[in-house]
């Protein structure tokens, strides 16, 4: 939540007419008191001694399940994973949670977590910078960490994200952060990760106020959009491989494409647009790619295995694109890819921020589809991960990796088991207080007491 202000003029003005040095203190421990009131928890502190989880059922997000499991994390770094009947020594302190479950931290792709905190308030808006294609305007230098919708999503196991700018044609580059941290330098995990990219589209909506008719239309420009976009992609290659004069920010901010050391994450659904897409960045030679959304990409499986693109399909609790389309064909897309070899992943792409938190509950929907559990859960920790490229440290737990979990009553894809008792990122143990738990708490008391 940003900080609540005053007019500094006025406040000086009354400070002077009147207003006893007694009261100018106590209005300002008034707004102190307001701004630490509603804030955010407390950033947890390091991890200051050796901590065992024993007796839950531990999934690993890399498919593997062990019963009556084991786990041990010092300095924030896994020690031991594996049975509990192993003989090894335990640290002095152990979590018994027998009969529950222990996740590592799903993690939430493609979204602008921190950079919007109410839509209908602009100066709490920083998603978007003015500009078509603005490859150097970077999230996390705009990520609030102290965001309340940040702080919502620890609470159903969402403890990392790709925080992404949003709009124009190519709209800037993502960092990914943890959901547990006093400002974006102590929050980033891998800083600049990627560029994003909002390919054209065959089909738009008719621009009524053009007097085009309604409804989906043919775009007339989209041959034209595209090569504004292929000049533009030619144009940062040759940048990077000529004699350098004048700076060019852009052209700059794109050159981890071609080295290898950043990825283009496409937003494109339709196949003629992915293979469009696909084809142009590997002329140009970007090395890593991901398509965010890939509505029909089971139409295209062997195209994007060749090429050697993964994807991360939009939430699955949506409606079908076209009236023609199958009814459950959101819900099924995951497991079509899966099936057909590729690397998938899940985002929340067109819902609010908020909802981001629901996550864990698309992947569920999936296993009603015919994909299992296990793989359902490598959608938002293991394969996302991959995609993202921080599966050395994080999204399953695995030895030397960092401890990044949580532990749910039940199971956690389920919004039923989805009851966590304790979260770690790094090995620090979080508060799961948000300013919902507290609203909850504050009313379920009134209304217990009007019984």
């Amino acid at each position: 939540m940003k900080k609540i202000g005053f007019n500094k003029t006025n406040f000086l003005l009354k400070g002077t007419s009147g207003v006893s040095l007694k009261h100018t203190s106590a209005l300002l421990l008034l707004f102190i008191f307001i701004n630490v009131g509603f804030g955010q928890q407390t950033p947890a502190p390091a991890q200051s001694e050796p901590v065992a989880i024993e007796g839950a059922t531990a999934h690993l997000g890399n498919g593997e399940v062990i019963e009556n499991a084991l786990l041990m994390f010092s300095e924030g770094k896994l020690t031991f994973v594996g049975s509990a009947n192993a003989r090894i020594a335990r640290p002095e302190k152990v979590i018994d949670v027998k009969g529950k479950h222990v996740y590592p931290g799903f993690i939430a792709p493609g979204k602008s977590l921190g950079l919007i905190e109410i839509n209908a308030v602009r100066a709490t808006n920083d998603q978007d910078e003015i500009g078509q294609m603005i490859p150097h305007v970077r999230s996390l230098i705009a990520y609030n960490a102290e965001s309340q919708v940040v702080e919502s999503m620890r609470p159903n196991g969402v403890l990392l994200g790709q925080i992404t700018p949003k709009g124009g044609r190519i709209s800037g580059t993502s960092s990914i952060v943890q959901f547990d941290a006093w400002n974006w330098e102590d929050a980033a995990v891998n800083v600049d990760d990627g560029i994003h990219l909002n390919w054209p589209t065959t089909f738009r909506r008719g621009r009524w106020w053009l007097g085009e008719p309604r409804g989906y239309q043919p775009n007339k420009d989209y041959q034209k959009d595209v090569d504004k976009v292929k000049v533009f992609m030619a144009n940062s290659a040759a940048y990077g491989m000529g004699d350098i004069k004048e700076k060019n920010q852009a052209f700059a901010a794109m050159q981890g494409l071609f080295d290898g050391s950043q990825k283009l994450y496409i937003y494109a659904h339709g196949e003629k647009e992915m293979m469009d897409a696909v084809t142009t960045a590997k002329e140009t030679g970007v090395q890593h790619l991901v398509i965010m959304g890939g509505y029909q990409a089971h139409q295209i499986t062997d195209f994007l295995k060749k090429h050697n693109v993964a994807v991360f399909v939009r939430q699955t609790h949506t409606l079908p694109f076209l009236d023609d389309d199958d009814y459950d064909h959101p819900y099924k897309l995951p497991k079509l890819l899966v099936d057909a070899g590729l690397l998938v992943g899940l985002q929340n792409s067109t819902a609010s921020n908020f909802q981001t938190r629901n996550l864990p509950f698309y992947a569920g929907q999936t296993v009603a589809q015919g994909l299992g559990k296990e793989q359902a859960l490598q959608l938002i920790t293991g394969n996302t991960a991959k995609i993202l490229g921080i599966d050395d440290n994080y999204g399953t737990l695995e030895v030397g990796k960092s401890a990044t979990l949580f532990i749910s009553e039940g199971d956690a894809l389920d919004m039923r088991g989805n009851q966590l008792t304790h979260a770690f990122i790094d090995g620090r143990k979080l508060s799961l207080e948000t300013h919902q738990t507290e609203l909850w708490k504050r009313y379920s008391e009134k209304f217990e007491g009007e019984k």
